[in-house]
């Protein structure tokens, strides 16, 4: 898999899943899972969403993903 999310999408990614988590869990609504969707794809480093577009905002030396 070719990394496609860069380091500030994957932390603004990361800080938008955990709050929709969390009213999802404040509010006791199903939506709140809604938010494992931009954790995942944070924790990845990878967007299917991105790829009929051919965008990436990730640096090239990022290119690959390590076993993290």
């Amino acid at each position: 898999m070719k990394c496609n999310v860069g380091n500030a999408d994957r932390l603004i990614r990361a800080a938008a899943g955990v709050i929709l988590v969390a009213l999802g869990i404040h509010y006791e609504s199903w939506w709140g899972l809604i938010g494992i969707i931009p954790l995942l794809t944070a924790a990845l480093a990878w967007c299917p969403a991105y790829i009929p577009f051919n965008i990436s905002t990730c640096r090239e030396k990022d290119g690959k993903i390590d076993a993290r």
